[in-house]
C-alpha cells in the first residue's frame, strides 16, 4: 500500500498516471520477490526458479542457483556441515572439500537440517520405494534393495570394471540407470572417478518462441539433477579403486524390473550381437530383421541386449569405418588372398587414382574352370554396389548340373574396352579358351569375345530372342498363336539340318506375309549364332542355350547382396555365395559317396554307369537305357568289314513308332556313332546306342564315351578343403570360441527338462565366470566399436587411403539426364513392351488362356466363354440397333417437320412411328 501510494503521489492520479503507478508497482513487486527469497531461503525454493534442491549424503539440503546473504552466514553453515562429517579421516578429507556431492560453477547454499521424514512405502510403475519428504514437501526416493547388492562404502575394487558391474547390478535391483561421471586428476598419482544415476545433470532449455515451434523437435525432459552416485578414487601406485561415498537417495520415482531392459544399461550390445548383425549382413538381412530374429531365438524382446536402432547404429558404424578407405581395403584385402592363397589370381584397373575395375579367381575357381570349362557364359548385372559398379560373373555347369562360378569382376561401363580388360584377365587366370562362349546380344561383348577368344565359338542367347518374337510381331500376327508357335517349334528343333531351316524359315515367312519384316529379317540374317541347328558339330553345344543360368547365379548373389553395400561389404556378400554354391557342391559329393542308385532294368551296363557317373548325369543317362530297352527295335544289321550298321526305330509312350536313327557300330574298338548326335551335343550316349549295345552284348560303357566332366572323381580333393571358404573365420580363437558356445549349448540341450540341474550349471557358469573376470582384466581398448568392426572386417583399425572408389557410374539402359526446368521425361530409362505389359499385369487381373479362344484374357475362360461372347454379341447388336434408330429418326425430322407432325392423323402418326 505504501508502495501504491508513493507512486501515485509522483505521477499523479488521472488514468495515465494510474497505468505508469500499475506498471511501477509490477516492477516493484518483482524486487520485492528477490529480496524475499534472498532474505528468507527456508522457502519451497524447489517450486520456482530460483533453485534446485536436493539431498547430499549428509543428509544436507542443497539449493543450488541462490545467492549467499552474507560471507559470515555462509561460512556458519559450512561450519555445521563439518558435524555431519564421516569418521574416517581418510574419506572425510576428500568429502570436506566436496561440500555436497558435486562442484558447481553456481552458488549454492546448504541447509542443516534433521534427519528426512520418513512418508512410507509407495508403488511406482511396479518398483517399491521407501519415500522420505523435505520440510518443503519435496519427495526423495530409496530404493528397497537386498543388502548384498548396495554398494558398501570403504570396499576396494581390482578394476573399473567392477565397479562398473557392481554399480549396474545394483542399479538393476535398485530401478535407475547408470551413467559414468568425469574423471579428476591430480597433481599426484591419486585420481578420483564418479558414477552418476541416468537422471544426473540439467537440462538446458532454449528460448520458447512461436515462430519456430513447429521446427522443434518432441522431446522430453529426462535429466531431474539427481545426486544418486558412488565416488571412487585410486590407490597411489595401484589400480584399485576405494569406494568413499554413496550417494543413495534419488529426486525422481523409480522404476520396476518389469521395464529395466528398457535401461541404457541393458542396451550396450555385446560382441555376440555385433558379430550377429555382421554375419547376417552377409546374407542381406538388416539389423531390424537380425533384431527380431535373435528375439525369436531368445524367447522374447526382454532378453536381448539392445532395441532395434541399436542393431542399426552398430550396422551404421560398419560404413563409416569403410567410407573412404573402401576402394583401397578392397583392393588390399584381394592382395592379401594373392600372397596367403594358394593360387589365388587377382587384377584390378585405376585410372587418376580411381578404380575402375576388378577381376580375381581362386584357386577352386580355376579348378573348376580346368574341368568344366568347355561352356563359358557371362552376363552382367546391377544394383550390387553403392558405386554402381556392374558385377559380371563367369559361369558354367559342373558334373553335378549344377552353376559353378569360374571367377568374377567388377566394371565401370560396359564398353568394349571394360570387357576386353576382363575377358583378358579371366584368360590370364584361366590360360585355355572354351569352346563356346554364350552371351546376349550386348554388342559390345560380342566385339569383346571375338577379340580375346578368337578360338572359340560365339553364340546368342535364345532366350532372349525368342521372348521378343511377340512384342515384334504387330497387325493381326501379334495374337496370332500358330505363327509363335510355328517359329518357336522351329527354331529349337535341334534334329534338323541348315538347309531344311532355312527353307521352313522362308515359308513361314511367306505364309504369314512376314518376309519384309525388319526385326525378323535381322535375326535370320544373324541365325548362325542363335539357331541350335547351325551347332550341331560343336562339343557340348546343348549344354547351355540360353543364358538362364547366368540369371540364376546372378539371381544367386543379389540375395545377398544390395545396391547400398560398400565394396568391401559386396566381397564380403560374394564369398558367403560362393561358399553357399560350394557347400551345396560338396552336399551333392557326400550324397554320392554314400548312396547307391536304384536300377529300373536287369541290363549291367545300368549298373556300370551307375557307379562312373554322378547321380545327376547317371539319372539321365539311366533314362536313355530304360528308353533304349523298351521303346527302340533295332534291324538286321548291314555289315560293312568291321562297322555294322543299324536302324533303330524310337516308339512313344503308345508304342507308335516316331522316328528312324542310323546307328554305326565297330566291333573291334567298340566305337558307335548315332545320328541323332546326342553325344557331340551334351556328352553322354542316347537311347538307340543303348538299344545296340543290348544286342552287341556291351556290359560296360567304353571309356571313350564317358568323359572326364561327368565322372565321380573329377575334382581334386582340395577343392572340398575348409581353408577355401572365405567366409568362414578359420582363425583359432574363433574356432575354440564356436567350440565354447557349442559345448554349453549341449549341456544346456540335456538339462532342458531338469530344472534343477539347469540351475546348478547356471551356478557353475557365474562361478566361472567370476573367476574369469577376475583373472583376465578389461580391456577398454579391446572393446571399442572401431576395434570390434576391425576384428569382424579382418582389416587393420587405421590406414591411409591412396585409392578412391568409382563416381558418376551411368549403367546401360538409365537413360539420360533428366532437365529439372523441362517436362521432358528423358531421364527415365527405356522400358520394352513387354516390361510394360508385366507392368500392367501386376496392376490389373492375370490374364489367363482360354481354352476355346486360345487367347490370354481376363473377361473369362473356357467354361464361361460362350457366355461372355454371347453377352458381348447381344451388347453389340444393341449398340447397332440404337444407332439406326437415331439415324432414322433424324431423317423422319427432317421429312417432316415439327409444325407439319402436329398436323398428321393419328392413324398416320402410328404408321410412322411403327416405321420408324
Amino acid at each position: 500500500s505504501q508502495i501504491v501510494f508513493s507512486i501515485c503521489s509522483i505521477y499523479g492520479s488521472n488514468r495515465e498516471s494510474i497505468l505508469c503507478a500499475n506498471l511501477g508497482f509490477t516492477y516493484h513487486l518483482l524486487l520485492l520477490h528477490i529480496t524475499l527469497i534472498s532474505v528468507y531461503p527456508s522457502m519451497d525454493t524447489s517450486q520456482s526458479m530460483s533453485g534446485i534442491e536436493y539431498i547430499d549424503s549428509n543428509n544436507m539440503i542443497v539449493v543450488e542457483g541462490v545467492s549467499n546473504s552474507s560471507n559470515t552466514e555462509s561460512d556458519s553453515i559450512r561450519s555445521d556441515v563439518n558435524t555431519f562429517r564421516p569418521s574416517n579421516p581418510e574419506v572425510s578429507s576428500h568429502s570436506a572439500g566436496s561440500s555436497g556431492a558435486v562442484t558447481n560453477k553456481r552458488p549454492r547454499k546448504l541447509i542443516p537440517i534433521t534427519p528426512l521424514a520418513y512418508v512410507g512405502f509407495e508403488t511406482h510403475g511396479g518398483a517399491y520405494n521407501r519415500v522420505f519428504s523435505t520440510p518443503n514437501g519435496n519427495k526423495f526416493y530409496k530404493p528397497d534393495v537386498p543388502a548384498e547388492f548396495e554398494p558398501p562404502v570403504g570396499t576396494a575394487y581390482a578394476s573399473w570394471e567392477d565397479v562398473v558391474t557392481m554399480y549396474v547390478a545394483y542399479a538393476k535391483k535398485a530401478g535407475f540407470m547408470t551413467k559414468h561421471g568425469t574423471h579428476k586428476y591430480r597433481p599426484t598419482t591419486t585420481s578420483y572417478r564418479f558414477m552418476h544415476c541416468k537422471r544426473y545433470g540439467k537440462t538446458q532449455l532454449g528460448d520458447f518462441s512461436m515462430a519456430n515451434r513447429k521446427n522443434k523437435r518432441s522431446t522430453r525432459i529426462k535429466k531431474t539433477n539427481c545426486m544418486a552416485c558412488i565416488r571412487l578414487k585410486v590407490l597411489p601406485g595401484t589400480s584399485e579403486y576405494i569406494l568413499y561415498e554413496w550417494h543413495e537417495l534419488h529426486n525422481h520415482p523409480l522404476i520396476g524390473q518389469e521395464f529395466m531392459d528398457f535401461s541404457s544399461d541393458q542396451r550396450a550390445i555385446t560382441y555376440t550381437e555385433q558379430h550377429l548383425i555382421h554375419s547376417l549382413s552377409m546374407h542381406n538381412i538388416g539389423p531390424v530383421r537380425a533384431h527380431k530374429a535373435n528375439c525369436s531365438l531368445k524367447g522374447g524382446h526382454q532378453f536381448v541386449r539392445g532395441k532395434g536402432v541399436d542393431y542399426k547404429n552398430f550396422y551404421r558404424d560398419i560404413r563409416l569405418f569403410i567410407r573412404d578407405r573402401d576402394a583401397q581395403l578392397t583392393v588390399d584385402t584381394l592382395v592379401a588372398r594373392t600372397e596367403n592363397l594358394h593360387n589365388f589370381y587377382f587384377d584390378h584397373k585405376v585410372i587418376n587414382d580411381e578404380v575402375r575395375g576388378l577381376f580375381w579367381a581362386d584357386d577352386v575357381s580355376r579348378c573348376h574352370y580346368d574341368e568344366f570349362g568347355d561352356v563359358l557364359a557371362f552376363d552382367a548385372t546391377y544394383k550390387t554396389n553403392k558405386y554402381k559398379m556392374i558385377f559380371v560373373p563367369f559361369t558354367g555347369v559342373d558334373h553335378h548340373t549344377k552353376c559353378v562360378t569360374f571367377g568374377a569382376g567388377l566394371i565401370c561401363d560396359e564398353t568394349i574396352e571394360s570387357y576386353l580388360w576382363l575377358l583378358e584377365n579371366f584368360l590370364k587366370a584361366h590360360t585355355k579358351q572354351p569352346r563356346l562362349v554364350l552371351t546376349d546380344q550386348d554388342s559390345s561383348m560380342r566385339q569383346a569375345v571375338l577379340k580375346v577368344f578368337h578360338k572359340s565359338s560365339h553364340r546368342l542367347c535364345m532366350w532372349h530372342i525368342v521372348m521378343k518374337i511377340p512384342v515384334k510381331l504387330k497387325g493381326s500376327n501379334v495374337d496370332n498363336e500358330q505363327l509363335k508357335k510355328g517359329i518357336s517349334n522351329l527354331v529349337w528343333d535341334l534334329q534338323i539340318e541348315p538347309d531344311d531351316f532355312e527353307q521352313r524359315w522362308t515359308a513361314l515367312m511367306e505364309e504369314y506375309n512376314l518376309t519384309d519384316h525388319e526385326w525378323l529379317g535381322q535375326m535370320y540374317a544373324i541365325r548362325g549364332r542363335w539357331v541350335p541347328c547351325y551347332f550341331k558339330h560343336l562339343d557340348m553345344c546343348c549344354l547351355m542355350k540360353t543364358t538362364s543360368r547366368c540369371e540364376s547365379t546372378n539371381a544367386m548373389f543379389k540375395v545377398n547382396t544390395n545396391k547400398s553395400n560398400t565394396l568391401l561389404q559386396f566381397l564380403m556378400c560374394f564369398d558367403t555365395a560362393i561358399d553357399g554354391q560350394r557347400h551345396k557342391q560338396r552336399e551333392l559329393e557326400f550324397g554320392m559317396m554314400t548312396t547307391t542308385a536304384v536300377c529300373v532294368t536287369p541290363l549291367r551296363i545300368e549298373r556300370h554307369a551307375s557307379e562312373i557317373y554322378t547321380p545327376a548325369l547317371f539319372r539321365l543317362v539311366q533314362k536313355e537305357i530304360d528308353r533304349g530297352f523298351l521303346h527302340c527295335s533295332t534291324s538286321i544289321p548291314t555289315v560293312i568289314g568291321s562297322v555294322k550298321l543299324y536302324n533303330v526305330v524310337q516308339y512313344n509312350q503308345m508304342l507308335v513308332p516316331v522316328c528312324n536313327f542310323e546307328v554305326t557300330f565297330d566291333i573291334r574298338d567298340k566305337t558307335t556313332l548315332c545320328s541323332c548326335n546326342l553325344f557331340r551335343r551334351i556328352g553322354y550316349l542316347c537311347r538307340h546306342i543303348f538299344a545296340v549295345f543290348r544286342l552287341e552284348q556291351v556290359h560296360a560303357i567304353p571309356d571313350q564315351y564317358v568323359p572326364k566332366r561327368w565322372r565321380r572323381d573329377t575334382l581334386p580333393r582340395r577343392v572340398y578343403d575348409i581353408s577355401n571358404r572365405y567366409s568362414v573365420d578359420n582363425r583359432v580363437e574363433t574356432r575354440l570360441r564356436n567350440e565354447i558356445l557349442d559345448t554349453v549349448g549341449l549341456c544346456t540341450d540335456r538339462l532342458r527338462r531338469n530344472p534343477i540341474e539347469l540351475s546348478a550349471l547356471c551356478d557353475q557358469v557365474k562361478a566361472l565366470k567370476i573367476k574369469i573376470f577376475a583373472e583376465v582384466p578389461y580391456d577398454p581398448d579391446c572393446h571399442r566399436t572401431t576395434a570390434v568392426i576391425s576384428d569382424l572386417l579382418h582389416v587393420p583399425e587405421t590406414g591411409t587411403a591412396t585409392l578412391i572408389p568409382p563416381h558418376s557410374i551411368r549403367t546401360k539402359g538409365c537413360g539420360n539426364e533428366k532437365d529439372d526446368n523441362t517436362d521432358d521425361n528423358s531421364g527415365k530409362r527405356f522400358v520394352g513392351e513387354r516390361e510394360k505389359a508385366i507392368t500392367r499385369l501386376k496392376k490389373g487381373k492375370v490374364p489367363r488362356l482360354c481354352g476355346k479362344c486360345k487367347k490370354y484374357l481376363t473377361d473369362h475362360n473356357a467354361r464361361t466363354c460362350d457366355k461372355v461372347h454371347a453377352q458381348k454379341a447381344a451388347a453389340a447388336a444393341k449398340a447397332r440397333a440404337s444407332k439406326s434408330s437415331a439415324a432414322a429418326h433424324a431423317t423422319a425430322t427432317e421429312t417432316f417437320p415439327a409444325d407439319g407432325l402436329s398436323s398428321l392423323t393419328d392413324d398416320a402418326r402410328t404408321s410412322l412411328d411403327v416405321s420408324t
